[in-house]
């Protein structure tokens, strides 16, 4: 495999992966019509969709239920000892070897947490927002001012991946390496699988990017822990992480960097997609933003609740559960639909209307309980100095009408493909 890759090579592995997860069907439309039919399906409601989920190939393979409402899912999600995740291992995580946090229950997740949370919490992410506004300015938004127009979703696709690597403490100055590890990050993504056309070269596919990526991570931490791991990189907080008297060897660090990169090149991305089209498309809304950067955090946390990018999450009962007067038996798959629960309307008021200004309360679009998104305060300053910048810098920034306007779409992994706008 070649070690240099282009922007369009980029965009058409990111696009591969869109593909593999849109899916067929209206999943909003699905999941409000079985909100109002029933609180709990008896099935695989997530098949209907043609979709990959982190079950893997042990989809289908064992008693499957799916919840919808909003009181149900932060149940099953913040209960971590009746509802587990390492069968996630031999799913989504069979291309992965070591730190698989989100396949890890019990004590061991615990343990494992508390050496990573640390480094990813609000008094450190904080500390990165002039490095994170400095590549977005200078590396990025600098070089674009002058062409007047622009599909967003070059500069989306491009800025998480060259953020993340900046915040590791990886070597950023040449841009071909980076775009190479970005698209052998969603190549692990594309892995998994449900067309059987597909399979085996995505299967091979992912094999190799897992290979290289555990390669070139691994230099990297090796060469810093001989330097002393000094930084506050992601890297150097990781190297010096302790707890009870336990600290990350090699492997264990480089596993779970290679880990992080997939995040960084699609669940920032795809939020960055749909923050993007809903401030476009919503009448008035950039207007407002522009006048007031303090609304930039609420258009963010409404757009997570509004359209997630991960649809649903599966836990495994490690007991006999009931919801409803439906008896679960262990060993079973709950299909937790966070896109339902995010618009529940015994919970949201209006859920179905995208508003900043409503009254804060919990959704799951970065997930809930112990296994709630590590990275979520890295991705939410991310976007926060993204969309800033580009209010800053892009004057008048409203879409191309030459272009159709953006949609947000995909049954699992949601988000807009093209955001075609222009600027004076």
């Amino acid at each position: 495999m070649s070690t240099t890759i282009d922007n369009q090579a980029l965009e058409r592995a990111y696009s591969s992966v869109s593909d593999t997860y849109k899916g067929r069907g209206d999943i909003h439309a699905a999941c409000r019509e079985a909100r109002a039919k029933s609180p709990i399906f008896v099935g695989d409601f997530v098949k209907q969709f043609g979709i990959p989920t982190n079950a893997g190939l042990q989809q289908g393979t064992r008693p499957t239920f799916a919840l919808f409402r909003h009181q149900d899912i932060m149940a099953v999600l913040r209960d971590a000892t009746s509802y587990t995740s390492g069968f996630i291992a031999e799913g989504l995580g069979a291309f992965f070897d070591g730190l698989i946090v989100l396949a890890m229950d019990g004590e061991q997740h615990r343990k494992v947490r508390a050496l990573l949370q640390p480094a990813f919490m609000p008094e450190t992410v904080n500390k990165w927002r002039d490095p994170i506004d400095n590549v977005i300015r200078n590396d990025f938004l600098a070089q674009m001012i002058p062409l007047k127009k622009a599909d967003l979703m070059e500069f989306g696709i491009g800025v998480p991946v060259r953020v993340m690597y900046a915040l590791l403490g990886f070597p950023t100055d040449n841009k071909e390496q980076y775009r190479q590890y970005a698209a052998w990050a969603l190549a692990m993504v594309g892995g998994n699988q449900v067309d059987p056309a597909r399979f085996e070269e995505a299967r091979r596919t992912a094999g190799v990017a897992v290979a290289r990526l555990y390669e070139v991570i691994h230099e990297v931490v090796v060469e810093r822990r001989a330097r002393g791991s000094q930084g506050d990189d992601v890297v150097g907080r990781l190297l010096r992480a302790e707890h009870e008297g336990r600290m990350l060897d090699d492997h264990e660090v480089t596993t779970f960097v290679r880990s992080l990169l997939p995040a960084s090149g699609e669940t920032t991305t795809r939020t960055f997609s749909s923050v993007m089209t809903l401030l476009l498309t919503t009448p008035g809304l950039i207007d407002r933003v522009r006048a007031d950067r303090s609304l930039v955090p609420k258009l963010i946390d409404e757009t997570v609740r509004y359209e997630p990018v991960a649809t649903f999450k599966i836990r495994e009962t490690a007991k006999e559960v009931e919801f409803h007067g439906v008896t679960i038996p262990r060993g079973s798959f709950i299909q937790c639909m966070v896109i339902s629960a995010n618009r529940d309307e015994e919970v949201f008021e209006h859920a179905d209307v995208f508003d900043i200004d409503r009254r804060t309360k919990l959704s799951f679009g970065f997930g809930f309980g112990p296994h709630m998104c590590i990275g979520q305060f890295v991705a939410k300053l991310e976007l926060n100095c993204a969309v800033n910048a580009l209010l800053d810098l892009l004057p008048n920034l409203r879409l191309d009408p030459d272009h159709p306007a953006p949609v947000i779409e995909g049954a699992q992994l949601r988000g807009a493909a093209h955001i075609h706008v222009i600027w004076d």
